[in-house]
């Protein structure tokens, strides 16, 4: 697969020399997935696509234009490359865009190392079909469970190839496995639901399918007879299920696209204290078989262990080339990239510092308040911070938790909430995203 791709991206390239391009990127996607839902111990859906994607993106001058096609046919690439210089020579003049120099690409890169794709064979339907039976049976074996949803198992294996006319040229290989499962309980207006799911890069990693089904039952059940709770202003713990939600708002505010734009509320803040003391961010694109991890990013530049934030202090933004020229900083290499659209920073792998108590632990200390489960639409002022969102969760009291709750808001500013965190101990650290359940001490909660 890979050399192949690698050779359609290089005569991607070529072609948008003979068009007249000055510079050029291209990528070459392909993969195939595979999904299997049951419902009522019967096969429901089976879906499978296997298909190429080509993005080209040409540089005439300071102008730039990106295409896509999924025909890899000579003379379909040729008519891209033609359309996409023609479109270049339309487009407004842009100072800040341009290829990576060539001292700053990825050189050497043990691809091995990431372990990004599980060499063993794809599984066939009746395997998937049979992980989705085993979570639904699960499920429905949960009394209070009054039906399952949906259950489902898929499959997916990726190949990635990108190449410019600055002499970079890179690929690799993603497979994904994953199993879900959705329960609901009681019957009528008072029917709750829950899921489970999980995700990993090797089938041997993934957690056993009844697990997950009991797990998604469980979570249904427990949500049965919720109300809400009494306004005012309360403790909240969100869980580790959802509390990579908060670390999500910190992380869009240190993108660069926003910051240079003006629209990140944490625009005046580098240099200055956007966690407590004790917590850090580090982001780790180097871990292996985690989805996120990868050797060198979207315009071939090397990526790296960096810290965001540390000990409490923002110490960068998370930067492609283009926004770190606009800002006259130097690229995070975080630049991400598909075959439509030019690159734009995102994130890799992060985690944040554990504390060293567990979520009871934190359950115990808070007294009364509200421990949030699920989330719930979202109301975020990327200007100010500002956040409100529906929840829905279990009520605590005297640290212990005594009924299920629904329909309520919290609110508070994302600034003073990121600032006075305490952090749990319990982290799954498989995740792209490893962050434990964390206690906002003082939140408004409208309720009844």
């Amino acid at each position: 697969m890979s050399q192949n791709l690698e050779t359609l991206s290089q005569a991607l390239l070529e072609a948008a020399t003979r068009a007249g391009a000055d510079a050029a990127d291209a990528i070459a996607v392909q993969g195939t997935s595979l999904s299997i839902d049951v419902r009522e111990g019967q096969l429901e859906q089976a879906e499978r696509s296997e298909g190429m994607d080509l993005g080209l993106r040409v540089f005439v001058g300071q102008r730039q234009a990106n295409v896509s096609v999924s025909d890899s046919r000579p003379e379909t690439m040729a008519t891209m490359a033609e359309r996409a210089v023609a479109m270049a020579r339309e487009a407004p003049e842009d100072n800040y865009i341009g290829l990576a120099a060539p001292d700053q690409l990825a050189t050497d890169w043990d691809i091995a190392a990431f372990e990004l794709a599980d060499p063993s064979a794809e599984p066939d339907p009746a395997t998937l079909q049979a992980d989705a039976l085993a979570a639904e049976t699960a499920a429905q074996a949960v009394n209070g469970v009054s039906q399952v949803q949906s259950a489902t198992a898929g499959y997916s294996h990726t190949g990635v190839h990108i190449a410019a006319s600055n002499g970079f040229s890179g690929g690799y290989e993603r497979t994904s496995r994953a199993t879900y499962c959705t329960a609901i309980a009681g019957t009528g207006d008072s029917m709750e639901r829950d899921y489970d799911g999980d995700g990993r890069v090797f089938q041997s990693d993934l957690r056993a399918p009844a697990d997950i089904g009991k797990s998604a039952g469980d979570r249904a059940v427990e949500r049965l007879n919720a109300r809400q709770p009494t306004t005012g202003s309360y403790p909240v713990l969100f869980d580790e299920r959802i509390s990579s939600s908060l670390i999500g708002h910190l992380l869009a505010a240190v993108n660069g696209s926003s910051v240079a734009r003006g629209s990140s509320w944490l625009r005046e803040k580098l240099g200055e204290q956007v966690l407590p003391a004790a917590l850090s961010l580090v982001e780790n694109p180097h871990r292996p078989r985690v989805s996120a991890s990868r050797p060198f990013d979207g315009e071939g530049l090397a990526t790296q262990k960096r810290n965001i934030v540390e000990n409490g202090v923002l110490t960068g933004w998370t930067l492609d080339l283009v926004n770190a020229r606009k800002l006259g900083m130097t690229s995070t290499a975080n630049a991400s990239r598909g075959v439509s659209s030019p690159p734009s920073p995102s994130t890799w792998n992060v985690s944040m510092t554990q504390g060293e108590k567990s979520r009871e632990d934190l359950l115990r200390d808070m007294g009364t308040g509200l421990l949030v489960t699920s989330l719930i639409g979202s109301t975020i002022n990327p200007n100010t911070g500002d956040y409100s969102r529906g929840a829905a969760g279990f009520w605590v009291e005297n640290g212990e938790l005594t009924y299920a709750v629904n329909e309520c808001t919290i609110a508070g500013n994302l600034n003073d909430m990121l600032t006075g965190l305490i952090p749990a101990n319990d982290a799954r650290a498989h995740l792209s995203r490893v962050v434990p359940s964390l206690l906002v001490e003082g939140m408004t909660l409208a309720g009844n």
